[in-house]
């Protein structure tokens, strides 16, 4: 492997507990520069996610519902490779799956620059992969807390969902809770919502996903665009939050977001000063990458050139208070 992993943004303290000796483990070799914070950080609902963290040793801790059970994985960078620990039913099925989690399937020299700003990004962060984490319904459920809602308030409905009605994670985790499976999603009252803050549109359609969740996980056996296809087929889920999702379960190069509230105009602003940008504006700006445009919009994301804030953040509207 040339080059060396790239640091990662130190995450808030943690508490760090030695690694059983006994765990299943396994060592892995990426085949060029990777910077786990840049390939993980997508996976993160929120610096108190109760799925994901990040710890001062430089561990990344991860947990899932897997097809052959929960369970939670612990990644860390020795040198040129990387080291994963796993526990719980699901510990096989996530060591078999770390190369795809982080990267291994992808090619970041698919990119060809077509802007300066581009190509300065892409020499930053030659350790930035997309991860393909093979689970549908763990990115979908989140992404459908996110539409139309501040960040926070998503990230508050997850944590509080999650941390109620999932299980505590297995192993030596810092804290960390599995998600619900399908069947407890589908039993969550309506109270509980409400509580955490999610109107009954965003409910219904978490409910309905959860109703289908195996023909959900099938998708990600099919191309991007099949999946996406099929899980629009759900009444609350469009473009958006189809996208959103298979960047993330898929790995998904060209599967640039459209229906956002700030990324046409961060695009426009950083590769023409154009902060007025609209969808069909960013489309056209990132046509030149076609097949990497997701790509493209996360370095220009990384290359830290935003507009400037004009407008108030959106209201925030918590119905458990109403």
């Amino acid at each position: 492997m040339s080059g060396r992993f790239q640091p990662a943004p130190r995450p808030a303290p943690a508490a760090a507990r030695p690694v059983q000796p006994s765990a299943p483990a396994r060592r892995w070799t990426p085949p060029g520069p990777l910077d786990l914070g840049l390939v993980l950080t997508p996976l993160r609902r929120g610096p108190a996610d109760p799925t994901y963290r990040a710890t001062p040793d430089g561990a990344f801790w991860r947990t899932s519902r897997t097809p052959e059970g929960p369970g939670s994985l612990r990644i860390t960078a020795v040198g040129d490779q990387v080291e994963a620990h796993a526990w719980g039913p699901g510990a096989a099925w996530l060591l078999d799956g770390l190369p795809a989690l982080l990267g291994a399937d992808d090619d970041p020299g698919a990119l060809v620059p077509r802007h300066r700003l581009v190509a300065l990004s892409q020499r930053r962060r030659p350790g930035l992969r997309l991860t393909r984490t093979g689970l549908v319904l763990e990115t979908l459920i989140p992404t459908i807390l996110e539409q139309k809602v501040t960040t926070d308030e998503a990230y508050r409905a997850w944590r509080l969902l999650v941390r109620r009605h999932g299980e505590a994670a297995p192993g030596p985790t810092p804290g960390l809770f599995v998600l619900p499976d399908a069947r407890t999603w589908s039993l969550v009252p309506s109270w509980e919502w409400h509580r955490a803050g999610v109107d009954d549109k965003r409910a219904a359609t978490i409910l309905r996903a959860a109703r289908v969740a195996h023909r959900l996980e099938e998708t990600a056996g099919l191309p991007p665009e099949q999946a996406r296809a099929r899980l629009e087929l759900i009444p609350g889920i469009g473009p958006w939050t189809s996208t959103e999702t298979v960047q993330r379960s898929h790995g998904a190069p060209d599967a640039v977001t459209v229906g956002d509230l700030h990324l046409p105009g961060i695009v426009g602003y950083a590769l023409t000063g154009n902060r007025d940008a609209d969808d069909t504006a960013m489309l056209d700006l990132l046509a030149p990458y076609a097949g990497q445009r997701h790509r493209a919009a996360r370095l220009i994301l990384l290359s830290g050139r935003v507009p400037p804030r004009r407008t108030p953040k959106m209201p925030r509207v918590h119905i458990g208070r109403l």
